[in-house]
């Protein structure tokens, strides 16, 4: 971003049946941002965000619904079914968040925070992708994107992201592992200025796999991926987030998506703070999902979408964009 001038953030509200539009406005009204604010998403929505540019991209009506709001039928007409109005936010949701990627790579902003979004949505609505960070990796020109959680001081880089539990052994290839490493590696040196960033990679199997009694991928798959990045490891998941909380190393590789996102919950629920790297710009985006439950009633906790916030401002300061 340009000396001197405070950040600019495209913040992309989510899916509109969600809570996203409540926790985004929460949270810029919760105390002073540093950063001027870019709202996107649904023309109602973003009308009632603090920011210095609103944009629409949609109309989302208020009506009746199993979930919270969703489109009304114009009067005379059959109400949209369950598929039209999934299919109708999941087109919001993507275009709110293609929009601020674009604004992001044109250098327009500094960073962009996204909303919650739901992936069956998202799916319905034309986007191939497992979720936002693969997402933007393709609208980044087809770069390969690394999903970090950060907790604190606890960061989580996911070496797998959502994949079935049982597909999970044969992704794990060293050629991956290495990769994401070297991402992760590249980021905190980028953003958060770590010359040598201390990694080390989470096992698979209880004990590290205990000699290969409990399978062999740690000591095939981890083990050597881990020299050739400099890490340490692998160790077991019930010690190493213990000893990363308490300062041993800089980010743990986790090798699947409940083994990191649960650690990261549980270090700082509604705090923690989802980021993309190996963009050439930031992303950011709260820990927890779009909470149709509770959504339009003002009970969500909007400490996860703030520290969203603060991070994505705080790294953008930071950010030197790439040409």
């Amino acid at each position: 971003m340009t000396p001197g001038r405070r950040p600019r953030l495209a913040v992309a509200l989510g899916d509109p049946r969600g809570i996203g539009p409540e926790v985004v406005g929460k949270a810029l009204t919760s105390a002073p941002l540093g950063a001027d604010v870019v709202a996107i998403g649904a023309d109602e929505q973003v009308a009632g965000i603090p920011a210095i540019a609103k944009l629409g991209v949609g109309s989302w009506k208020r009506g009746s619904g199993e979930w919270g709001v969703v489109p009304s039928a114009p009067s005379g007409t059959t109400p949209h079914s369950q598929a039209d109005v999934e299919r109708a936010a999941g087109k919001i949701a993507a275009d709110s968040i293609r929009r601020a990627a674009t604004l992001a790579l044109t250098h327009e902003v500094d960073a962009v925070v996204t909303g919650p979004v739901n992936k069956a949505a998202l799916h319905a609505a034309g986007v191939r992708h497992p979720g936002v960070t693969e997402l933007l990796g393709e609208l980044a020109g087809g770069l390969e994107s690394v999903m970090m959680l950060v907790a604190g001081e606890l960061r989580v880089v996911l070496i797998t992201t959502h994949l079935p539990l049982r597909e999970v052994p044969n992704a794990l290839t060293r050629e991956r592992v290495e990769r994401v490493g070297r991402i992760a590696a590249d980021g905190l040196r980028r953003w958060w200025g770590l010359k040598t960033p201390r990694l080390v990679l989470c096992a698979l199997n209880p004990h590290a796999g205990e000699g290969g009694l409990f399978g062999d991928e740690d000591a095939r798959v981890l083990a050597p991926a881990a020299r050739a990045l400099g890490a340490a490891g692998p160790l077991p998941a019930d010690t190493v987030f213990v000893r990363a909380l308490k300062g041993e190393f800089d980010v743990v590789l986790a090798p699947y998506h409940d083994v990191g996102m649960t650690a990261v919950k549980v270090a700082g629920f509604g705090r923690g703070v989802n980021v993309t790297l190996g963009l050439p710009f930031v992303r950011t985006a709260p820990d927890h999902g779009t909470a149709f439950d509770i959504a339009g009633m003002n009970k969500a906790d909007a400490g996860s979408m703030r520290a969203a916030l603060e991070l994505a401002q705080l790294l953008a300061a930071r950010n030197t964009p790439q040409v």
